[in-house]
């Protein structure tokens, strides 16, 4: 058996070697590197003030005018101004995007110029920025994928836009006009020399499907049973002579004399759990014979609890100036939003700040009949009519609804309606009271996903979260899984010497002898 343990251990390591130090090294970058795409809050800190004038167009009159989606498909719309021009953005119940004229309601595309003064008017908004920055853009060009920006799909395709030299470049979608990644050149290799390479995204290249997936749920079942069998084997080998009992030679606590096995044997004995701990989560991450379930709504779910068409008030408003913004930072964006019957105005401000506007029909904020009735909807037809057990306006985050690291309450606001259903899977859903977006949906196996999964992966939760504590326990972790790492591929290429390589000759030695020439 013992002989067993020490195989599994040995070859598994020399399989995975390489890969694990890869995993802990790029997984460093990943910490601090920023995440590839904008955060609401950034897109918002860069937009154009609305200002809005008279003669601007309504949701409705833009539908109405030429060959669109009709009001009944459409999701979410907003008011923006892109290139100083005034601009419907829309999203229909199947995800599609589409960007209509605020002036005439024709449909909007993104030229390359337009993207050009697109891209002034979000440098010109730099905290830092010089407007000279802007005279110096230069339309790179647009293409299909990219895959730093993999959930942008319906935004797709994208112009490319260089600003002067200095290797900053915007992404903007030729759908909409929307601004999805702002990157420097250290920005984007860092997402190369982290997120891509720790995810495997060159396997996505094969053009095979959940072949990604499927390799790393593998690759971390085999680093978590390599994690396992070392632990094992390291607290076996451990003798630190407490109580008087025998240690190794010369007082050593351990049987090696070489550095490499040395630091190994610490590096694992130490961080070894840590490394058992992130094989497995890295295991569970791909969601192993389906045991969790989806991790976002579906659009249908989505589209019940949405409810069916865009109420008439929506339709009917007219632009205006928005109120109660005085002393705000600008007002960049007037939105609909809608709950059954129920439809509320948003203004928000660059600071994400969220300002109920006065409207004919519309309300200030959903009420919780509101809110109930749309969890309702979905709860009818994904499980079988559950009704709800309890729900309470929540002021405080909590396990399961928090902010991550480069997140804030823009990403994920307070106060949240939290509803609770009496189904079987215990189903919970996180609701925004402001603009009734449903923000996460939960259900017993996505919270057991969480513990298994993002804390053991993240360490996200408790005191851990809190930073600087949560840098200097990530560290120190990741630290000692890269010593492993490093000194597995050379444990790893000595034994694989051992066992494949060829011997060196013997060295040929003079024999004296007949016939040999003197000494």
């Amino acid at each position: 058996m013992k002989r067993l343990l020490y195989q599994i251990h040995r070859w598994a390591g020399v399989a995975l070697a390489l890969f694990m130090f890869i995993w802990f090294s790029s997984g460093l970058v990943i910490m601090y590197a920023s995440p590839s795409a904008l955060g609401r809050a950034e897109q918002l800190d860069h937009a154009e003030p609305l200002d809005v004038q008279a003669g601007w167009l309504g949701l409705g009159a833009a539908l109405t005018r030429g060959a669109k989606p009709g009001a009944d498909a459409i999701a979410d719309a907003r008011l923006v101004r892109q290139g100083g021009a005034p601009v419907w953005l829309a999203e229909d119940v199947r995800g599609q995007r589409i960007a209509l004229s605020a002036i005439d309601g024709s449909p909007r595309a993104t030229t390359p110029e337009t993207a050009l003064r697109i891209a002034a008017g979000w440098i010109a908004n730099d905290a830092d920025g010089a407007p000279a920055d802007a005279a110096r853009l230069v339309h790179l060009d647009t293409g299909p994928q990219d895959s730093a920006v993999r959930n942008h799909d319906a935004l797709r395709p994208f112009h490319r836009i260089g600003v002067g030299d200095s290797g900053r470049e915007l992404l903007i979608s030729a759908r909409t006009g929307e601004v999805v990644r702002d990157s420097t050149p250290i920005a984007r290799g860092l997402y190369w020399a982290g997120n891509w390479i720790h995810l495997l995204r060159v396997v996505d290249l094969l053009e095979v499907k959940d072949l990604r997936r499927d390799v790393l749920m593998w690759l971390g079942f085999v680093s978590f049973a390599a994690s396992l069998t070392g632990l094992i084997i390291g607290w076996q080998r451990w003798r630190p002579g407490f109580g008087g009992r025998p240690t190794y030679s010369q007082g050593r606590v351990h049987p090696y004399r070489d550095v490499w096995n040395t630091w190994h044997f610490w590096a694992g004995l130490i961080g070894g759990t840590a490394a058992l701990l992130w094989g497995f989560s890295g295991y569970v991450t791909s969601n192993p014979f389906q045991l969790f379930s989806p991790a976002t709504p579906t659009r249908d779910e989505v589209a019940r609890y949405q409810g069916a068409g865009l109420p008439r008030a929506a339709l009917d408003w007219r632009p205006t100036a928005p109120a109660g913004t005085d002393g705000m930072r600008p007002v960049v964006e007037l939105a609909w939003r809608r709950l059954g019957d129920e439809p509320v105005l948003i203004a928000t401000t660059r600071d994400g700040d969220r300002i109920a506007q006065a409207a004919p029909g519309a309300v200030e904020r959903f009420s919780d009949a509101a809110l109930l009735a749309a969890v309702g909807r979905v709860a009818g037809g994904a499980a079988g009519g559950a009704a709800v057990a309890s729900h309470a306006l929540v002021t405080e985050y909590d396990s399961y609804y928090y902010p991550r690291h480069h997140q804030g309450q823009v990403d994920r606001p307070l106060p949240v309606l939290r509803v609770d259903l009496a189904d079987a899977a215990a189903t919970r859903f996180y609701l925004d009271p402001q603009d009734g977006r449903l923000l996460l949906r939960q259900d017993g196996s996505r919270r057991a996903y969480r513990w298994l999964y993002s804390a053991l992966h993240h360490w996200d939760f408790g005191w851990l979260s809190l930073r600087p504590a949560w840098d200097l326990w990530m560290l120190s972790l990741v630290g000692l899984g890269i010593v492993l790492g490093a000194t597995s591929v050379v444990l790893g290429w000595k034994r694989l010497r051992r066992t494949f390589g060829f011997k060196a000759a013997p060295a040929v030695r003079a024999v004296r002898g007949a016939g040999s020439p003197a000494g």
